[in-house]
């Protein structure tokens, strides 16, 4: 019998190389099986055959073939496991199913059901025809990668369709990947009414049976189009010709857990190995994709002209969280019918609570942060979970001049029940749609209320169509600019500019964005709606400071149970990393979390592959030690956030 090296999937480190085993002669690369490891059994997958068993070595029999993992996809997972410093079995696990469920069983819908997509046109747009034309004119050629961007309402979901309808029409296969499924229905809609049962849906609320069930179906060819969330870059798509990503903006495509891929960089990875398509779109494209990827562009939105969009100077008016301007138009939603979207990038009551004598705030036990309060009258850690009764008095000083400072979620919905409430108050916020179910019926609801107001975080922001929608606001702009990372203003433009989309798709609309910056350069630029601008501006700053997409992050964090021992370990490691060449800031104090004390290092390079790798040897090297001192490290390759 050959000999094959196959890696069993396992999560250990320690254990992060290939076996050799025994296997049937039909047995080929990318190949499932049951492996024997230390007593148990395990799925492995097969990435090499007809090797040498290592000298010494008396290789064991391998099981039976379980699932097959096609060869594009175990390479796919092999680059990856190096170019984000994880082990090759963590990556081949995410591309490698479970065992196939028999068919006939669970099927999962083709549509998040109840939102219906929307009518195709009766014709394309000139700037359609051209878009859909250079893709086509990709595919026939081999593949590429390009940028497809427009505002909101200018037909990029069209473009994908007919791109898709191209790829069918060659034999191939198509992935089409959202930032989140349940926050993007009338997208799966769209797929579901033009494709019908040749749409696969892959996504995390499916059952271990329902997910089975469509990999078997995008397998044996009988699902040509799948759309999903990041992982659905994986899905086994026979003859792949077009990857789609859509809201290619958004940071959700980013895994925080290892392996920390990103589902942006994987697509392009993929696309050029199988010889596909990449197209990836948005209203407000990241700097890096402006910089790198050819453009296509739509320039306008079809139907209806962009809304109108007001900054309000907080500093000028009372009343926050509602001024005097935004209260008088959600006042004429109440009075005339129709919907506004209101956006609180914070849930709760009140951001903290702040001791006006002593000048203490609440803080959590376990993290550096301060305690958000809530309608319960209790003070929560959005990090770690811990809750504590809000207290009559200052646990300091004695005080009872507890102050509220900020607004959240669920003030908002509070002060508009007492100021209008003929206005129908919807809340969508990780605290409503953490209920299964309650996100889909919170959409609902809001599609078909006589007048409405939907408030929530930046998830209503992102994706929908809603008809009548008169009224988009931003109630506080000040959150996203405060936050410390290089990224900050470029997210608060794209946040602004994608809500503002939500409003006069079918009508005049109205935006308005409240702020006590009013002359920050995103507001400034998204109130014209001036997308090429912004990213020019920014370009010249991040190449100014060596930063994407001039320069690649990796960032190394270590944590442990005294502030010591993080910094030790990094400062050891920034010497061992100097012979990379990159650019090594830190080792710098982070925010504790969940009482552990962190530190972080942060290089900036033109081979983050070779850095990543060199970061994982040496952390490998001081695993003994790091595991005697309860100390842990988590290597990112190109972080969304620092």
């Amino acid at each position: 019998m050959p000999l094959a090296e196959i890696y069993p999937l396992v999560t250990a480190r320690a254990l992060a190389r290939p076996f050799t085993y025994e296997v049937p002669d039909d047995v080929g690369r990318g190949a499932v099986v049951s492996v024997g490891l230390g007593g148990r059994k395990l799925r492995g997958v097969v990435v090499d055959v007809g090797v040498e068993a290592p000298e010494g070595v008396e290789p064991a029999a391998a099981g039976p073939v379980v699932d097959r993992v096609p060869a594009a996809l175990v390479e796919l997972a092999l680059w990856l496991a190096e170019y984000y410093g994880s082990t090759p079995a963590r990556a081949l696990a995410l591309a490698a199913p479970h065992a196939r469920a028999r068919r006939g069983e669970r099927r999962a819908p083709a549509a998040r059901d109840g939102l219906p997509g929307e009518a195709a046109p009766a014709e394309l747009t000139d700037a359609q025809h051209a878009a859909v034309d250079r893709i086509v004119r990709a595919l026939d050629e081999g593949g590429g990668h390009v940028l497809l961007h427009g505002p909101t309402g200018s037909g990029k979901t069209e473009v994908y369709l007919r791109a898709c309808a191209a790829a069918l029409e060659r034999g191939r296969g198509a992935i089409v990947l959202v930032p989140e499924i349940a926050l993007t229905p009338q997208t799966v809609g769209r797929f579901a009414a033009r494709f019908g049962d040749g749409v696969a849906v892959l996504h995390s609320a499916l059952t271990e049976a329902e997910r089975r069930d469509e990999r078997e179906r995008i397998a044996c060819g009988e699902a040509r189009i799948v759309v999903g969330a990041r992982s659905a870059v994986f899905a086994p798509v026979p003859e792949l010709g077009l990857i789609v990503v859509d809201e290619e903006h958004d940071a959700s495509f980013k895994q925080e857990s290892d392996p920390r891929y990103d589902a942006r960089t994987v697509a392009a990875k993929r696309a050029a190995l199988e010889g596909a398509v990449a197209v990836y779109g948005s209203a407000t494209p990241r700097v890096e994709s402006w910089a790198r990827l050819e453009r296509l562009a739509l320039p306008s939105r079809i139907g209806a002209p962009m809304p109108t969009v007001r900054i309000v100077d907080l500093r000028r008016e009372a009343g926050y969280p509602l001024s005097a301007p935004l209260l008088a138009e959600l006042a004429a939603v109440e009075e005339s019918g129709g919907r506004a979207i209101l956006l609180l990038n914070r849930r709760g009551v009140s951001g903290a609570i702040h001791c006006r004598a002593c000048g203490v705030s609440r803080r959590c036990r376990s993290c550096d942060v301060t305690l958000t309060l809530h309608r319960d009258e209790r003070l929560h850690c959005h990090h770690c979970g811990f809750t504590e009764q809000l207290p009559p008095s200052c646990p300091e000083c004695g005080s009872v001049e507890l102050a509220r400072v900020g607004a959240g979620t669920q003030r908002l919905e509070t002060e508009l029940e007492k100021r209008l409430p003929g206005l129908e108050r919807i809340r969508l916020d990780a605290d409503t749609a953490a209920k299964a179910g309650a996100l889909r019926e919170a959409l609902q609801r809001f599609s078909t209320a006589q007048a409405a107001a939907l408030i929530g975080t930046q998830m209503v922001a992102k994706g929908h169509h809603f008809p009548g929608v008169a009224v988009a606001a931003v109630v506080d702009a000040d959150t996203g600019l405060a936050f410390p990372d290089f990224r900050a203003e470029e997210r608060t433009f794209q946040l602004v500019t994608q809500l503002a989309g939500r409003s006069g798709r079918d009508a005049p609309g109205k935006v308005l964005v409240q702020t006590f910056q009013p002359d920050a350069t995103p507001l400034a630029y998204a109130a014209r709606h001036d997308v090429a601008g912004f990213l020019a501006l920014e370009l010249r700053r991040r190449e100014e400071l060596a930063y994407p997409p001039f320069a690649h992050l990796v960032s190394i964090v270590v944590s442990g149970p005294e502030p010591s021992g993080p910094r030790r370990v990094l400062e050891e490691l920034r010497e061992g990393l100097r012979a990379t060449g990159a650019r090594i800031l830190g080792p710098a104090p982070l925010l504790r979390l969940r009482g552990r004390h962190r530190a972080q290092l942060v290089a900036k390079t033109e081979s983050p592959r070779a850095l990543a790798r060199r970061a994982a040897a040496l952390l490998a090297a001081a695993a003994p030690a790091m595991r005697r001192d309860s100390l842990s490290a988590v290597v990112d390759v190109d972080p969304q956030s620092l």
